[in-house]
């Protein structure tokens, strides 16, 4: 870490610094009913805690936060050093459930400034994991509809008819057809609660979605392919270029605003300043592992072994193919490695457009 530029975390609007700790040394505790030392007051006494509600009770101070239970065990830490650390520092008394039973961490102590300095300790500790867990959810425009697979369909079938010659160009690295889309934006929700209060925040961006699109579904189309790296010899990822027929940009809004949304929200982490709407078409990530299909299976490649592919010939010939026309009317919450009836990502929640 710079000393001069140390990383920073907001939490409920204030900013700490982040000080460097060892994920890999984390662990589960078996026995949670650890009490800390005799507690004391030589906390700032200026250390409030904002968002969650101290209450005070007959024994001193009380205070119950969310935690998902994903993320119990760094608040623990390994043999349960985290959690004395914490006690000790803030002379407080720390009750975390069981590992994987979804419940509250409630903070007990004798002084309010106490309980605050650790309710904010364990939301720093929080706040920092949560950001290394990868993504469960995302926010999505489908473009499965029957016009558009049969145009992919057809894309791909050319393209392996014609290019197939090309280094990296094969039948594994294209879309599965059903679960072609435009990804708005990625959540990591680790419980029930949190998906739920993602659809409710969802269900809060209708009235802007719909006076955007005055009440009716969006006619688009899917026209072209792009690549997106430099060279067009070493491609990773090919995806189709959707517009709004009638060259609006409400599309392009409806997703900025969705994620700007989400951000205020505490869903969603920014990583541009404007979303960048590509419905990929084929990935070297699709790419089967040739070890694993020696054995039956169909495995993944990981992003250090991806090989690229030669996209020049598929530019050249494709590069104006028309997958086809439709209506989008709605945006989903679309739940990661999940199919539903329909071949798609299992929907979590959803806003229609008209």
């Amino acid at each position: 870490m710079e000393v001069l530029r140390p990383s920073l975390i907001n939490i409920n609007g204030r900013i700490y610094r982040r000080n460097v700790t060892k994920e890999e040394h984390y662990e589960e505790e078996d026995d949670s009913s650890y009490m800390g030392p005799p507690e004391s007051e030589d906390l700032a006494e200026d250390e409030t805690c904002d968002t969650n509600f101290i209450e005070q009770t007959d024994k001193g101070f009380r205070c119950a936060i969310d935690v998902p239970s994903v993320l119990y065990k760094y608040i623990i830490g390994k043999k349960g050093e985290t959690r004395r650390r914490l006690e000790f520092d803030t002379k407080t008394s720390i009750s975390i459930p069981k590992q994987g039973i979804e419940g509250q961490i409630v903070i007990t102590g004798s002084h309010k400034a106490a309980v605050s300095s650790a309710v904010t300790r364990v939301e720093v500790l929080v706040e920092s994991f949560r950001k290394k867990q990868p993504f469960t959810h995302f926010l999505s425009f489908s473009l499965n509809d029957p016009k558009i697979q049969e145009g992919f369909l057809k894309f791909k079938d050319e393209v392996l008819e014609q290019c197939s010659q090309d280094h990296g160009v094969e039948g594994s690295i294209f879309q599965n057809p059903a679960k072609l889309h435009l990804t708005i934006g990625t959540l990591a929700l680790l419980n029930e609660t949190e998906v739920r209060k993602a659809c409710e925040h969802l269900q809060e961006c209708q009235n802007f979605i719909r006076d955007l699109t005055e009440g009716k579904p969006l006619p688009l189309e899917v026209t072209g392919v792009e690549y997106m790296n430099d060279d067009p010899a070493m491609v990773d990822v090919l995806y189709a270029k959707v517009n709004v027929i009638d060259r609006s940009d409400k599309l392009q809004v409806i997703a900025d605003r969705l994620v700007e949304h989400f951000v205020s929200a505490g869903l969603m982490v920014r990583e541009w300043d404007r979303v960048k709407l590509h419905g990929t078409v084929m990935n070297t990530l699709f790419r089967k592992d040739s070890t694993a299909e020696d054995t039956g299976g169909a495995g993944r490649q990981t992003m250090s072994e991806r090989e690229a592919f030669d996209a020049r010939n598929i530019l050249q010939k494709f590069g104006s193919h028309r997958f086809g026309e439709f209506e989008l009317n709605s945006v989903l919450l679309s739940q990661r490695y999940s199919t539903d009836c329909t071949g798609y990502y299992t929907s979590a929640g959803s806003v229609s457009f008209s």
